[in-house]
């Protein structure tokens, strides 16, 4: 997706590199990874979306220096509704603790949906504040990641996860 598939795209500077923040009218409905290719970023923005923008670089920040964010802006990801129930799960893992994908589909009752799962959480638009670097493999293994599996080690030691 492209920065330019939502009315705004905002950069959220850090140390790690510079996100794309992408706002609809409604909220946050996706963040890209430094690594990803920057096209165009708005250039002027509702009241509101400069506020949820706001709640957004503190909630990057926060989960880049291993801490849970204060706030969120609206977070309105487009999936469908199995992919919107696997993401609220991801929500509810707890900083610093991870869930295989087993795990994940059993919690939202499609107890052999573990590969639709993972699939849930490479469809996920906004991975880093709905955590699916927190879904492991079975095992213990990192299994795959949409910003890269540089990027799922890197924000699970930031957490304090030892991987195997």
């Amino acid at each position: 997706m492209s920065a330019l598939d939502h009315p705004y795209a905002l950069p959220v500077s850090t140390d790690h590199g510079l996100f794309v923040a992408q706002y609809s009218d409604a909220g946050l409905a996706g963040l890209n990874f430094p690594f990803e290719k920057l096209e165009s970023v708005s250039s002027a923005v509702p009241k509101t979306v400069a506020a949820w923008h706001k709640h957004t670089g503190a909630a990057v920040k926060a989960m880049l220096a291993g801490k849970e964010p204060k706030e969120l802006p609206p977070l309105v990801p487009a999936g469908t509704d199995f992919q919107q129930g696997v993401w609220r799960e991801l929500r509810r893992i707890p900083l610093g603790q991870t869930r295989s994908y087993g795990e994940i589909a059993a919690a939202v009752n499609r107890p052999r949906g573990a590969q639709a799962v993972g699939q849930a959480c490479g469809a996920n638009p906004i991975p880093l504040l709905i955590p699916c670097h927190r879904v492991l493999a079975g095992g213990g293994k990192l299994g795959g990641f949409s910003g890269g599996l540089d990027w799922k080690r890197r924000l699970l030691t930031i957490e304090g996860v030892t991987l195997c």
